[in-house]
Formats: C-alpha cells, structure tokens, sequence
C-alpha cells in the first residue's frame, strides 16, 4: 500500500472536485438546451390570446386548486400521525407502520392507482358497502375526489415520515421535563412539539405542493375528463396528441415558473427540504399521560394503517389469480416478460447513474472551497425540484423529435431524465454515510498517507457499501415506477410495466391489471432484497448528522 501521495492513483484534489463539476454543469447544459427549444418553440405563439383562453385559465386554476387542497389534506393526517407516532411507542404496528411510509417513496403511482380503483373504484371493496349502508350516496372516484385520495396515499405517509423524523430530534432532557411536569395534550403539543414542527413544515409542504403540482399518472388515470386536466397532462395532449409544440412549450414554462418560483422562495428561506430521514427512529419517548389519549392514537394509527395497506392487500389478492400458471394467463406472461425486460433496461443504468451523479456531487460540495464552484453541485442536486421531469422531457421532445430515429434513442433519454429525478432521494441516502466516518479513522489515514484510489478503496467503501446498495435500490425502483416520461418517449406498441398496466386499466382489464401491478411490485421487492444483502460496517460515530449541500449563491 503506498505511503506518499505521489504513488496513490487519483490522489490530487481536483479528482475529488472537477468530476463532479464537470458532470453538473454538463446537466445544467443539458436542461439549458431543453429550455432554450422550449422558450424558441412559445415565440411562435400568441401568448396573450392563449393566457387569456378559458381552457388555459380552466387548467392553471385546476391545477393549483388540487395540489392546494392536496397539501393541506395530506398533512392534516400526517401531523396527527407523526404525533401519534412520536408518542405512542408501545402501538403494535408501530414498525409496520414506518415500513409503509417509507415505502410510499417508491410505490409506484400507477400500481397503487390500480389498488385504489380495486378498494375505492366502481367495483371495489369499499364501494360495494358504501352502497349497501348508503343506497344513493353518490360516491365517485374519478374526478378531484380520486386525485385527492390518491395524493393523500402517496404524501401523507411521506410528509408524516419526515415530521415524525423533526419529532424525534427533540432533545432527551426536554422530554423529560416536559414529563416530569406532566405535560400533556395541548401545553404537551404547544410547548414541546410544534417547536421542533415549525422549521420542517414549510419545507414539507413545498415538497408535497410540488409533487401534487406535478403529478401525472394520478390525473391521467383518475382525472375523469377535461374539467380535471392538470398542465401536466395538457403538455402531454398537446405533444402527443395535437402536435402543438408551442402550446406545450407555453404550458412547460409557466410551470417551471410555478414550480421555480416556490423553491427559489424554500432556499431564500433556508428550509429544510429532507425526503428521507438522516438517522433510525429508536430513542425512547414517553407514552401518553391519560388512557384515553393512548387510545384515541391508537385507532388514528390502525385506520392510517388500514387506509395504506388496503389497495397493497387489493393488488395481491387480486393479481395472484391472474398469475397463477393456468392455459388462461399465458398471454399475460408473453406481456409481462418483454415489458419487464424494457422496464429494467431503462431503469438500470438510471439508478446507476443517479448513485454516481451523487456521489461525485457530493464530493465536489464537500471539497470546493469557493462559494462559486458549490453552486454547480449545489444546484444539480435540487434540479429535479426545480425543473419538473415532463418539462425537461417536453424540452428534450421538441429539441430531438426530428432527430430520434427508434425507440432504443428515445429509451436512452428516459433512463437519462429518471436518473437524474432520483438524485434528490439518492443524496439523502448517502450524505448522512459519507459525512460520518469517524474522525479516528481519517487522522490515521492521513498519518499513513492514504490517499486516491486507495482511501476510497481500503476506508470509505466498506463503509458505504450497504447505503449504495440501498441508494442503487431506490434509483432503480424510482425509474422502474415511471410512467410520465416514458409516456412522452415511449411507444405504446413497446410498453414499460407502467405503460402496460396504464394501458390494462384504460381498457377495463382489471384482473389483468391487478397481475401486473403485483409482478411489478413483487419486482421491486426483489430489488430491495437482494440489494440489502449487501454487506456493510457502520460508522462507529454517534452523530449521523448529515451536512446540507451549500445553497446556490442567489438564496
């Protein structure tokens, strides 16, 4: 092993730095591109005459309309549960409960959607006896009232993760003195708790007004018609269907404005904008004072638990008799295969691709010592925030429609655009690990002279083996879920599993729909099982605490 810098391969400071510059601005280059065909293609356009369209007003207006009502539904249940939660230690589903709030992360949307429509649909479970107790009530699914159910199934666990996580982070003593005082209910709530809420909850819901703002599958699928068309829908009609490139380009920068306006105001403000928690939620907390309120937490807790695995319980119950090996299910299989198979190819390079944009951002963040060169990996780390995935995938489509020639190019851009949407999620999984190797080992490399290729090699690596694998894992399952940017590159006649099961629900086979949104599931389990074997040596520090990423230079 070397002992002098000059001997260790990559040992030279810029390695740690210029990779990821380069890589970062080489994105921004790209979303720039993107952007730029998106600004030439709307100055073909009449932007009055559009703005002032009452179908363009009609979308704008539905689309903040759910998105704010989302927001506020979403985290109405997750701050009674993150409280529950934070307080009732003793609640029997408590692990698997943070399992499936966890795993609202990387569902993807078009498999839970098939779920709900077989618990919340025309005929599913919970319908039948709606309409048995309540003959005539009305209920309907599609609409707003679906996409506001569905957003609450995808945010409310995530949103009640992340203020379960500020919960936590209360100090040991201030709970205890809050107990010894006998502290509870409102004061309990008033001066313990909504002090560790406020800093997070902005951040928490301008990340969930952002994914509502954004989201695609849930509206296509759920959206029941033209009064419920979000833009991101409208810039899909208007490149695939109408071939109105200026309208859809029109549509993309007013989101971008929406979506850039919002997080430009969450880094001024400094937010916390965690979508992952930095540490396990283990430390004791005290159980409640009163029976009642134990009580009361604990059916809050069963009905958000019933509520979340009901359409998981529905895809399986359902999608097990459409795969079970009969002469009947053989056309399934000659679907699912070749689909599975095009899912992977995207998704693969993808997750490897969001794990090294992360890595190399992180390491330039962490080395560049001037303010100017931390804009570059600061900002392609908050990029897929900023620039929604449709809007850089509309720039892309208007930029290279012309030029892409078959599906395989088309392919290759979507594995491009999903891997850089997963780097947020990627970066939280893995600045917490690379900023916590212990102190000890670091002063005793550099008394060694360990340096380069050897340091990563011999001492960061077999720390970060584990969490790789698991930000691998969500990189892949993220980009195996997709179904708003393969929608836009892809061809319908070679579908992706989302694809596929978006197609199955559009024409009423649900049985069929239900198989494949449980092969798809069973898929992903498969990917966090076999990636979680992988061995690891955890940090021998006490502080897991991870560093943010410098904010651009404008906050």
């Amino acid at each position: 092993m070397p002992t002098h810098a000059s001997a260790a391969p990559f040992s030279h400071p810029g390695w740690q730095i210029w990779p990821g510059l380069l890589l970062g601005t080489g994105l921004l280059l790209l979303v720039a591109l993107g952007l730029g065909s998106i600004l030439q293609e709307a100055g073909e356009l009449d932007p009055g005459r559009t703005l002032a369209s009452s179908y363009f007003q009609s979308v704008v207006r539905f689309t903040l309309w759910q998105a704010f009502l989302s927001v506020l539904l979403s985290l109405a249940l997750a701050l009674p549960v993150a409280t529950a939660l934070a307080r009732y230690r003793g609640f029997p589903g408590r692990t698997l409960i943070l399992r499936l709030m966890e795993l609202s992360l990387v569902l993807p949307t078009i498999v839970a959607v098939s779920g709900i429509i077989a618990v919340f649909g025309r005929q599913g479970w919970l319908t039948g006896l709606l309409n048995t107790w309540l003959p005539g009530n009305g209920w309907n699914l599609y609409g707003l009232t679906g996409i506001l159910l569905a957003h609450v199934f995808f945010n409310a666990p995530l949103a009640a993760r992340i203020l379960l996580q500020a919960l936590d982070s209360i100090p040991a003593p201030r709970m205890r003195t809050a107990s010894q005082l006998g502290l509870g209910g409102w004061w309990l709530w008033r001066a313990v708790h909504w002090p560790a809420i406020k800093p997070v909850l902005p951040g928490v819901a301008a990340l969930v007004f952002t994914l509502c703002f954004t989201s695609f599958a849930i509206i296509m699928t759920l959206g029941g018609g033209p009064g419920t068309t979000t833009l991101e829908v409208a810039i899909y009609q208007a490149l695939r269907f109408e071939f109105d490139f200026a309208r859809a380009a029109l549509f993309a920068i007013l989101q971008l404005l929406i979506c850039g306006s919002l997080w430009w105001l969450v880094f001024r403000k400094r937010l916390d904008t965690a979508v992952l928690p930095n540490r396990r939620l283990s430390r004791p907390v005290p159980l409640f004072a009163r029976p009642w309120q134990g009580f009361s937490a604990g059916l809050l807790l069963a009905i958000f638990t019933a509520f979340l695995v009901a359409p998981l319980l529905a895809i399986i119950l359902r999608g097990l008799p459409a795969l079970w090996p009969t002469a009947e299910t053989t056309s399934i299989y000659q679907q699912l295969l070749p689909a599975t198979a095009r899912s992977l190819f995207i998704a693969l390079p993808a997750g490897l691709g969001s794990v090294l944009v992360a890595l190399l951002t992180l390491a330039a963040a962490n080395r560049a010592g001037r303010r100017w060169l931390a804009i570059v990996p600061a900002v392609t780390g908050y990029l897929p925030l900023i620039v929604p995935p449709l809007v850089l995938g509309t720039g892309l489509f208007i930029l290279l429609r012309p030029q892409l020639g078959n599906t395989m190019q088309g392919w290759f851009l979507v594995a491009l655009i999903n891997g850089l949407m997963a780097v947020p999620f990627v970066l939280q999984i893995l600045r917490g690990p690379l900023a916590s190797l212990d102190s000890g080992s670091l002063k005793q490399a550099d008394q060694l002279g360990i340096l380069g290729w050897y340091r990563w090699r011999w001492l960061y690596w077999p720390y970060l083996r584990r969490p790789v694998a698991l930000a691998l894992a969500y990189g892949v399952a993220l980009s195996l879920g997709d179904f708003g940017v393969i929608a836009l590159f892809g061809s319908p006649g070679k579908p992706t599993l989302p694809v596929l099961l978006y197609q199955q629900l559009g024409s009423y086979r649900l049985g069929e729909a239900a198989g494949t949104g449980l092969w798809l599931l069973g898929l992903l389990i498969l990917i966090f099982v076999s990636l979680s074997r992988v061995p690891g040596i955890k940090s021998r520090t006490t502080s897991a605490a991870s560093q943010p990423l410098p904010e651009p230079e404008h906050a």
